[in-house]
């Protein structure tokens, strides 16, 4: 655990503020989900929620199949890293932080297909040759907590009907086990 040197009061309510600067460095948005922890030290601990990151061997399931399916690289998102992969670029893509672009379009909740011609959209921040062919947000009570994402090559084509199709099918399926 690594000390902030940043002290607060827990006011009336229960309740404290945690500082812009951590809240910033750390992803966490407004209304994000924090999972509170003990430790035996009597530490408290936050880690940031990630309902699809409880879908561990599902979500890689899922990736596996669908890339199997459509012979291209398979990620499970969460809106800031990758949960799941499968496919050629497997072990690069694992724990990578998810790049803006994506999570804008994660943001958006509409399906997205990489047309020939479009500026290529990378899927992760440190990883330049991993660009997004079709990005399938999962929704959970209408909000975007995730996405399939399916890999174009670098110098690729774009994806297929097929491809968008099963992607498409996959992601609400996955969104349906994530509410029960």
């Amino acid at each position: 655990m690594k000390a902030t040197g940043i002290v607060r009061r827990i006011d009336d309510l229960g309740r404290i503020v945690i500082p812009k600067e951590i809240r910033k460095t750390m992803h966490i948005r407004e209304g994000a989900q924090l999972e509170i922890f003990t430790d035996n030290s009597g530490g408290v601990i936050f880690k940031k929620y990630s309902p699809i990151g409880e879908l561990d061997e599902s979500a890689a399931d899922y990736a596996e199949t669908v890339a199997r399916i459509t012979g291209n690289t398979v990620a499970v998102v969460d809106r800031d890293s990758v949960v799941a992969a499968a496919g050629p670029a497997k072990r690069e893509l694992q724990n990578k932080q998810v790049s803006k672009d994506a999570q804008t379009l994660i943001e958006g909740r509409k399906q997205y297909v990489y047309r020939i011609g479009e500026d290529r959209k990378p899927l992760c921040q440190d990883l330049e040759k991993a660009y997004a062919g079709v990005v399938n947000p999962i929704l959970l009570e209408g909000d975007a907590i995730g996405a399939l994402v399916m890999l174009i090559p670098e110098m690729g084509n774009a994806p297929s009907d097929a491809d968008t199709k099963v992607l498409s099918a996959a992601a609400q399926i996955l969104s349906k086990q994530i509410e029960t």
